[in-house]
């Protein structure tokens, strides 16, 4: 069975088309514009992308001579998505260990572990997501046997063999009830656990060469210790993923006595609770969207109006899908960015306008993890990340239609595509061989 997953893994993940990889020069025109940014869509606005890059975007825009010029006919232009927390190229198959680098179980290592040379641009959920409009994904490794996970990444969804955008991008913690797992079985051990790593990496960025590494029995190895080092001076935000609301309070009373700490808060289903205090301590959040069932204990307070409290209330909020089967479905964000808008036409709900939802899924998860001002929104030096839709991106029947990474035009193929095509309509005979090109 084993060798069986392995194989329909192997098989899915084979490119659907191969594509050039020639950035472009590209005057998208007459667009129902997005830049993306929380702004309205522009009537008949006009983006622009040289060698890769955003250049100009909005109405009146001119077009370069002797560039390629599309007429959008009216459709929706936006960014592309940006999918707020995932674990998609380092998992395949969940249960199948050899194609699932999210964790290591048995690493002395752990805040250094760098997910980025793990990312396989072949997996499947690649090619399915880029199809439905996403460009960019955050990758987050997964924790065990310490409350650090490791050193995430940014990639990008295009159809060539180097995904990884911004490796290291990000330190990945685990607090609350997974935290207190890892620790040895209580949130106090977690918090200690938590202060201990920041006070040796903090010994450690005073004097490398005087570390004490005592190997894999230590609590932090001089190798973990040199990977929390940019953690401690803030050049390296910190993803914690945390559900209640206490222990969210408990996190930002340790920001305040290390303000420089770049805390980012991941999940966050009772975030509602302590919106003023996430607010006034300047942490953005990356929020599961719709989480409205006390699945867990730490999260009983859960309810569908948690990101449109927190974003009243003045906090930073992109919208990710931790714990939602996160390796493959960045996709649904579209969707739930779309659930958000419609529960503010229910009575006593809070959710987001159509402005700040799509927002939610493209340029706020790049600040999130500090990376604003270079991927999300059509806003000129951005990554030229473009789609062209169908209809309305954030409703279910509306489909990318034209695709551009990094200024790079995208196969939107995918090997389920090739698959239907060649059973839909069943022919007298022998039927083709399933794992034939």
């Amino acid at each position: 069975m084993k060798r069986l997953l392995l194989l329909t893994a192997a098989v899915l993940a084979t490119p659907a088309l191969s594509f050039s990889a020639a950035a472009q020069s590209v005057a998208i025109t007459n667009a129902k514009l997005v830049i993306g940014d929380g702004s309205a869509p522009i009537a008949g606005g006009t983006v622009v992308v040289r060698n890769g890059k955003v250049v100009a975007a909005g109405p009146g825009v001119a077009v370069p001579a002797g560039m390629e010029v599309i007429d959008a006919g009216g459709r929706w232009v936006t960014p592309g998505i940006v999918a707020g927390f995932t674990r998609m190229g380092i998992v395949e198959v969940d249960a199948v260990d050899p194609t699932n680098d999210a964790s290591a179980n048995g690493s002395p290592f752990h805040a250094a572990i760098d997910v980025s040379p793990a990312v396989n641009p072949h997996t499947s959920s690649i090619p399915l997501n880029r199809a439905e409009g996403i460009t960019r994904a955050i990758v987050a490794p997964d924790n065990r046997g310490s409350i650090f996970a490791g050193m995430g990444a940014v990639i990008d969804l295009g159809s060539d063999t180097a995904p990884v955008s911004t490796p290291r991008a990000f330190q990945y913690m685990e607090y609350g009830e997974g935290g207190a797992r890892a620790a040895g079985g209580s949130r106090p051990a977690a918090l200690s656990m938590f202060k201990n790593a920041l006070f040796q990496a903090r010994d450690y960025a005073r004097n490398p060469a005087g570390y004490a590494d005592q190997g894999k029995e230590a609590l932090l190895t001089r190798a973990d210790a040199e990977a929390l080092a940019p953690v401690i001076s803030g050049r390296m935000p910190l993803l914690i993923h945390v559900e209640r609301a206490s222990d969210m309070l408990a996190l930002i009373d340790i920001k305040k006595a290390m303000p420089q700490l770049r805390m980012v808060f991941v999940g966050v289903s009772e975030g509602w609770m302590v919106a003023t205090q996430l607010a006034a301590a300047k942490v953005p959040v990356i929020a599961s969207a719709l989480n409205d069932l006390p699945e867990s204990f730490e999260s009983l307070a859960a309810t569908q109006s948690n990101v449109g409290r927190m974003k009243a209330a003045g906090v930073l909020v992109g919208i990710g899908t931790i714990n939602d089967n996160e390796a493959r479905q960045a996709r649904l964000e579209k969707q739930y960015a779309g659930n958000l808008v419609a529960l503010t036409k229910v009575p006593g709900a809070t959710g987001l306008d159509w402005n700040a939802a799509f927002a939610a899924i493209t340029s706020l998860p790049a600040e999130a993890v500090g990376l604003g001002g270079e991927i999300g929104s059509l806003r000129p030096g951005r990554a030229g990340d473009v789609v062209i839709w169908s209809g309305d991106p954030l409703e279910l029947d509306s489909a990318a239609q034209m695709v551009w990474i990094d200024g790079v035009k995208q196969s939107l193929g995918t090997r389920q595509g090739q698959l239907l095509k060649r059973y839909l309509t069943p022919q007298e005979g022998a039927l083709p061989k399933a794992y034939e090109r």
